[in-house]
């Protein structure tokens, strides 16, 4: 077993230049997960460092993002805890202070070559045959041993080994990447630690804030497995022990076409806004990569699951490693699911009551009360996948029909012989008025009344059944629909 058991202390590090979206919220979620499965702690740090990319409100989206999925945050920038500062951008001093050590040490050294040099170096190293995946000829490294270099526009370079560790991952297993050299014309894998501006590259200060932090497991996407030999190399010059790494596989469309934050990776808070429960979006994101196991041998799991049940089945034991296909309509199977379950908890009513309710008062020119869509959630509730149906999909309790659109009348004449009789009947049960037409009238069946008033209240839209509708609507609103709806047969 690769599971933990002892506590881990996980982090999500994003970076505060876009919303959170579903890869990332994926990357949360596991990691949040296998804090709380060990019981340990869940660490949010925001990698901040690159000024220029920044997005103003994009920290608060982070955080409303995952407030809204109830990944609650044991350490973090709001949050405090005793290994702060949580902000790259605030641990300055912390980089400075270790990127020096490294130097110190001739872990590192400073590098003065100019773009120019640097872009030529490029060129040449994808000439060489055989290639080289590496560029850098350590032309600073040779020149330092000999002075120190006095410039203040310099670059710190890490002395990268001559082959890398291998490496375990969690779930691809054993490792051993290394980059491709040509031994005429020798180039390294010199990566820059620290920018001229003074600010470090990603590779150095997620390895300084993870041992920092006391950080066990990293779980991350396989976009960062070929630098993972770097981040080791980092760990070891330090004399550091590195965390337990997982890279878990990429998010693809049913295509099997990389997700994108222009193609289908979609911001969670959009979601939210379509009428998507947190529940079931955490349910739909869980999946992407890990299975739970099985209850007993050929029954198939469970797949509809709450944040507490996932919480407690998730195993890195369980991680696949196959690309994960998002599939839009398994979200939409899960909404309707864990929508059901919640109209079974008056308190949730009342909460999706609250949000709707400005919307379809607006829609209804204030016709409804809280009362009436609190009843019509509860009417509606096992045909919904999600809330938002009520006003695109229902819109015509709200507002008058337009019959023009409706689908085509069968027999007009008896439509019209149906409606007149429904209208001459006194107020009361429907189904008692239904039972005195059908005897006044033989050659009618059940069935075609109840078909001509779903069209003449609805359009013939499914959802209510038409008693439910009636009462729905109201006895004004059913008679004046009835009475639009002879008219329009009559024309």
């Amino acid at each position: 077993s690769v599971h933990p058991t002892t506590p881990a202390r996980t982090r999500f590090a994003p970076s505060p230049t876009g919303y959170l979206h579903l890869g990332s919220l994926r990357t949360a979620l596991y990691n949040y997960l296998l804090a709380k499965n060990t019981g340990g702690q869940f660490i949010l740090r925001l990698e901040d460092t690159d000024r220029t990319r920044l997005v103003p409100d994009a920290e608060q989206n982070i955080y409303d993002s995952l407030k809204w999925c109830n990944l609650t945050i044991d350490e973090g920038p709001n949050e405090g805890g005793p290994y702060g500062p949580y902000r790259q951008s605030e641990r300055m001093e912390i980089y400075k202070k270790y990127a020096q050590i490294l130097v110190d040490s001739g872990h590192a050294y400073r590098c003065v070559c100019s773009k120019d040099r640097l872009l030529h170096l490029r060129e040449t190293a994808t000439k060489l045959k055989p290639p080289t995946t590496v560029t850098y000829d350590r032309k600073c490294l040779h020149e330092q041993e000999g002075q120190l270099i006095d410039s203040n526009d310099y670059v710190i370079r890490f002395k990268s080994p001559d082959t890398y560790e291998p490496f375990k991952d969690l779930v691809h297993g054993n490792l051993n990447l290394q980059p491709q050299y040509n031994y005429s014309d020798r180039r390294y894998d010199d990566f820059v630690i620290v920018k001229s501006d003074g600010m470090p590259t990603y590779h150095f200060a997620n390895v300084v804030d993870d041992h920092l932090m006391k950080i066990t497991h990293v779980i991350r996407g396989e976009e960062w497995l070929p630098s993972t030999p770097k981040h080791i190399a980092l760990y070891n010059a330090f004399g550091w022990t590195p965390p337990k790494f997982t890279h878990i596989p990429l998010l693809t469309s049913l295509e099997d076409k990389k997700l994108s934050k222009r193609s289908g990776d979609i911001g969670i808070l959009s979601l939210k806004e379509k009428g998507i429960l947190p529940e079931a979006l955490v349910n739909f994101v869980a999946l992407f990569g890990w299975s739970p196991v099985r209850d007993a041998p050929g029954v198939s799991a469970n797949e509809s699951m709450s944040l507490e049940e996932i919480e407690e089945k998730f195993s890195l034991d369980h991680l696949t490693r196959g690309n994960a296909k998002v599939n839009d309509s398994k979200l939409f199977f899960f909404n309707k699911h864990h929508l059901h379950k919640a109209l079974r908890d008056p308190t949730k009513i009342d909460q999706y009551v609250k949000e709707i309710f400005p919307r379809l008062s607006q829609l209804s020119h204030g016709k409804y009360s809280e009362a009436d869509v609190k009843k019509l959630i509860q009417n509606l509730g096992s045909s919904l996948t999600s809330i938002n149906e009520i006003e695109t999909d229902h819109a015509y309790l709200f507002q008058p029909n337009d019959y023009s659109t409706f689908q085509k009348i069968g027999d007009p004449s008896k439509a019209a012989l149906i409606v007149q009789a429904l209208l001459d009947e006194p107020a009361g049960s429907f189904k008692s008025n239904v039972d005195v037409i059908l005897q006044k009238h033989p050659e009618l069946a059940k069935k075609d009344i109840f078909q001509t008033v779903r069209l003449a209240l609805s359009g013939g839209k499914p959802g209510l059944n038409v008693p439910t509708l009636i009462d729905t609507l109201g006895e004004d609103a059913y008679k004046e629909r009835l009475n639009s709806f002879l008219v329009y047969i009559n024309n």
